[in-house]
């Protein structure tokens, strides 16, 4: 039940919830620092998104689940969709004695997110949605593959170790019944009903996100609390090429800073907000 070795600085745990081994990583923070849970993306575990997690794990009491059936999390006996899955984040959630959470999610971590926010909105503090998909652009199924070849390409190399054991661990059958899944979420919907200050952080090298016309026409149909920001040089799984950076992001979006390049990256990409809703916090100075 333990992991054979350590694989970052957050510490690996097993829990039950409903029947189903859960693991996960937790930081050593004090119980009262706030709450921040990282979720990860289609077919994968959270290790791809310790490197995001681990930098964060001074400032926050940080949780990294592998959600059932995917990672090393046991699977349950009927397949998951993505309410599903916010029902386990809830529930794992209340496992660990957490009521209210900062969500940081990647890719399909981000459905699963607003998903969470929808039955439970009393319970997310902020939102975090880094490469949001699984909305029609990237569909049919074999849009999506062509997608995530390209970049494969447009990731660091050492990615490929992280991500084919996981991807080879979920499997065919449940990649196709998850994105059966995906397509019948309401994506766009539960994005614009949320109602937390959320930052979204694209990359301009994602090849699943939609042209910047539609990302701009998607910000300006909410009026809310959303602060979208690029990584340029950025491509997919952001929180594991960009940790630096994302991680600064996040620490200026959580203290309504402006937001700035990661000074420990000089040089290395550039950070520029897109867009900034009218309810969303006024950048502090202070």
């Amino acid at each position: 039940m333990h992991p054979s070795r350590p694989e970052s600085g957050l510490a690996g745990r097993w829990t039950e919830i409903d029947g189903i081994e859960v693991f996960y990583r937790e930081s050593q923070n004090p119980p009262d620092a706030p709450v921040m849970m990282h979720v990860h993306g289609f077919g994968l575990s959270g290790r791809y998104l310790l490197p995001t997690a681990e930098r964060l794990g001074d400032d926050f009491h940080t949780l990294v689940p592998d959600l059932p059936g995917f990672g090393r999390s046991q699977r349950m006996a009927n397949a998951l969709d993505v309410p599903d899955l916010a029902h386990a984040a809830a529930r794992f959630l209340d496992d660990r004695g957490v009521e209210e959470v900062t969500l940081v999610g990647n890719s399909m971590g981000c459905p699963v997110i607003t998903e969470f926010a929808y039955h439970h909105p009393d319970r997310l503090e902020r939102a975090v949605l880094v490469s949001p998909a699984g909305g029609l652009f990237n569909q049919p199924l074999s849009r999506a593959i062509r997608q995530l070849s390209r970049d494969g390409m447009r990731e660091p190399p050492r990615m490929i170790g992280v991500a084919a054991p996981d991807y080879l661990r979920f499997g065919v059958p449940s990649t196709l019944r998850m994105f059966r899944a995906l397509t019948q979420f309401p994506s766009l919907d539960r994005l614009l009903d949320l109602s937390v200050p959320t930052l979204v952080v694209i990359g301009d090298r994602d090849p699943l996100m939609p042209p910047p016309s539609r990302v701009h026409e998607v910000a300006a149909m909410t009026d809310s609390h959303v602060l979208l920001v690029g990584i340029r040089g950025a491509a997919h799984a952001i929180n594991f090429s960009h940790p630096g950076e994302l991680a600064h992001i996040i620490r200026q979006f959580m203290a309504d800073r402006p937001i700035t390049d990661d000074p420990e990256s000089p040089g290395v990409s550039r950070v520029v907000e897109i867009h900034r809703g009218p309810h969303h916090p006024r950048p502090s100075t202070d």
